[in-house]
């Protein structure tokens, strides 16, 4: 009886995590898409990224990866 309410537990778990992870997910595509459209208004990343500019790329993902290091503190 122990391994049965052990594993609903683990389900349980995990199920939890996948919704934080996906909460994660919306809430930096939003960030980002917030981001991108107020802050720097005059600059297309996507655009500058696909003529080849490195800078831009490196920027764009030190964004990224601020974003979700944010995300993942406020879930915790």
């Amino acid at each position: 009886m122990t391994e049965l309410t052990t594993l609903k537990q683990t389900i349980t778990f995990l199920g939890i995590n996948l919704g934080y992870a996906i909460l994660a997910l919306v809430i930096s595509i939003v960030a980002l898409i917030l981001i991108d459209k107020y802050i720097f208004t005059g600059i297309d990343f996507i655009t500058e990224i696909k003529n080849g500019n490195l800078a831009a790329a490196i920027f764009y993902s030190v964004i990224l990866l601020f974003i979700g290091l944010v995300v993942a503190t406020a879930l915790n």
